[in-house]
Order: structure tokens, then C-alpha cells, then sequence
């Protein structure tokens, strides 16, 4: 999933859509980051599962370098990185906050694409349920958060509806597994440091600007992730068993995810972007049910249901929900079959 690598103001979120010169409706946003994102994790899987490029690091590394050509070539042509004139970027401000981040958000890719190996894609979804309760952990210790009886108790909800959809999966990994808990440790505590550094120094970055400056440092520490994981077994014939232009078009469809989080974030709330989120996670689990036959216990979906539902209300009062979801009559009649269909099969 990626999520935005930054947090946006309401006063950025309109310079970005002035600056991109949104005009379509939300709808439309909302469907291309869905659609995009969705894409990219499964042409990842794809990639490293079934066209046998079975390098995660080396292909996290070569998605960072596209990133910095691909943003370094926008910020030349296009104004749709006008942002990073906002941003008083200095040698210690780098070195403080943008390089730990950059480190950070490289150690979130490199897991979430080895996780691959070894789980499906419908239950690493279910994992990453579980992160609201990572993140407010990392809060909590940081001394960002003093979360109430009622905002844990809603956390609990989560982790219980993770764990039992985890007791339910058929072909569980312990390696796979404690992957993916690294990659929502790392998540996590990047999440909070942009909070606690970012926002004490005044700085508002939407994603495609944030990953203007955190590219080139993901870039170098996936080459030395890289040089001592994979490096060794790695061939230059691999490539052309995959396909240089398969590998083209997966690191494209990865920067059109940026840039699609980028429009739907200028577009819509961000209680519409967490209702999405959840929706897109709904989707992807039954695209892997549909392309790779995953089979998922009924103990899995009363699980997940659970987790989604209880992150539903974590994010938001019943009150919003109603106001948001009726701006989405589309939304609005998927959510509504999909509690349905959750009732009649728990």
C-alpha cells in the first residue's frame, strides 16, 4: 500500500491541486490510486514469484533509481514538483531528518517485497492490518501519543482480528511472517519521525516531493542491502529472462502510484483516502484469490472483516463515515454488499 510518505496540510492539499490542476471528479482519483496500487503489489509478485526474478533488494533498488530519475526529469520539465521550493532543505536538516527517514522507508521496501517469498498477497494484506497498532505503539513510546481506553480498545480490535485471521492461514511462513513484522516495524517508526522531525521544522512535502528527497537515499542503502544479500547469486542473464521492458513497466507503474496518491490527496479527505485504502485491500485480496488460486478459510475472512471494520472506526466516528461515503453513492453501494455478503457468511 504504499501510503503518502508524508503528512499534507489542508493548505498544501490545495496548493497541490491548483498546482496539478486537478478538474475531474473524486471518483476518478480514487479509482486510479486503486487501481495503481493494487497493480504495483501484484506485478511485484508477479516479478519475483512467477517470472522467476527472485532478487526483492535488487528490485527495490532499481524502483529507487527510476524514482530519482524519474522525479530529477519532472522537476525539470513539469511544475508538479513546485513543492520542493517550499522546502528549506539544509545540509543538517538532511542529514537529521531526510537521510534516518530515507533508511527507514528503504527497510519498509526491502521487507514488504521479501515478504513475497513466502506469503500470499491475500495474506499479507491481512497483516498489514495490524498497523495502526504498530504505529501507536511507536507513538506511545516516543511520547507522541497517550492513546485513550477507547482509541486501545479499537486497537485490540485490530490485532484480534489479525490474529485470527492469521490462526486460519493454510500456508503460514515464520520467515515470511516476522518479514512483514519488520516491514510494519520500520513503517512505523519512519510514520513517527516524520511526525516528530518533519513537522517541528515546518515542513509540508506531498508524496512526490518527499520522494524527490528520499529516492536517492533508498537508492543507496538498497545497493548495499543489495551487494551483500543478492549480489552474489545475481546474473545479468536474469534480466533478459524476465524482460528489461517487464522490469521498465514495473518501476513505472510504481512512480504512477506516487503520483496517483499525489492527485487523490489533492482531490479528496483523508478520511476518503482510509475508506479507500480499505476497499483497495478488499480488491487486492480477491485479485489473489482470482490469479492465483489462494485459498483463504472461512476463519481468515471473519478475521479480516473484523480488522477492516474495526480500522474503519479507529480512523473515524459512525458520524463521518456517513458524511464521507454519501459524497460516494459507488462507495457508498460496495460497502454496503460488502457488509452484507459479511453477514451472510461470517
Amino acid at each position: 500500500m504504499p501510503q503518502p510518505l508524508l503528512p499534507i496540510s489542508a493548505s498544501s492539499e490545495k496548493q497541490v491541486e491548483r498546482r496539478a490542476g486537478l478538474s475531474r471528479h473524486p471518483a476518478f482519483y480514487v479509482g486510479s490510486w486503486i487501481f495503481f496500487s493494487n497493480l504495483t503489489i501484484l506485478f511485484n509478485k508477479w516479478l519475483i514469484d512467477d517470472a522467476g526474478f527472485r532478487y526483492p533488494v535488487i528490485l527495490t533498488f532499481w524502483h529507487m533509481i527510476f524514482a530519482t530519475l524519474a522525479t530529477q526529469l519532472l522537476a525539470k520539465t513539469t511544475r508538479l514538483l513546485d513543492g520542493r521550493h517550499n522546502v528549506k532543505m539544509t545540509k543538517k536538516l538532511y542529514t537529521r531528518a531526510v537521510v534516518p527517514i530515507g533508511l527507514l522507508y528503504s527497510g519498509s521496501l526491502v521487507c514488504s517485497n521479501l515478504v513475497y517469498l513466502y506469503l500470499s498477497v491475500a495474506f499479507i494484506q491481512m497483516l498489514k492490518a495490524a498497523s495502526p497498532f504498530s504505529t501507536l505503539v511507536v507513538a506511545w513510546l516516543w511520547g507522541q501519543e497517550n492513546p485513550t481506553t477507547l482509541v486501545v480498545c479499537k486497537i485490540l480490535m485490530i490485532v484480534f482480528g489479525v490474529l485470527v485471521a492469521s490462526a486460519g492461514e493454510i500456508h503460514f511462513s515464520w520467515l515470511g511472517f516476522f518479514f512483514q513484522l519488520g516491514g510494519l516495524a520500520f513503517e512505523s517508526i519512519r510514520v513517527v519521525m516524520i511526525q516528530a522531525l518533519m513537522s517541528s521544522a515546518g515542513m509540508n512535502m506531498d508524496p512526490l516531493v518527499s520522494l524527490y528527497y528520499f529516492a536517492p537515499v533508498c537508492a543507496v542503502m538498497n545497493l548495499f542491502v543489495a551487494w551483500a544479500a543478492e549480489w552474489q547469486s545475481f546474473q545479468w542473464t536474469d534480466i533478459a529472462k524476465t524482460g528489461a521492458t517487464m522490469l521498465f513497466l514495473n518501476a513505472l507503474i510504481a512512480f504512477l502510484l506516487n503520483i496517483s496518491s499525489v492527485m487523490l490527496i489533492g482531490k479528496t479527505s483523508g478520511l476518503i483516502l482510509h475508506l479507500t485504502g480499505v476497499l483497495k485491500n478488499i480488491l487486492l485480496v480477491v485479485a489473489s484469490v482470482l490469479i492465483w488460486g489462494t485459498a483463504i478459510s472461512p476463519i481468515q475472512v471473519f478475521g479480516y472483516g473484523i480488522a477492516l471494520i474495526a480500522f474503519v472506526f479507529y480512523r473515524s466516528s459512525l458520524e463521518e463515515l456517513k458524511a464521507a461515503v454519501a459524497n460516494f453513492p459507488l462507495l457508498r453501494r460496495i460497502i454496503s454488499r460488502v457488509v452484507d455478503a459479511l453477514r451472510l457468511h461470517p
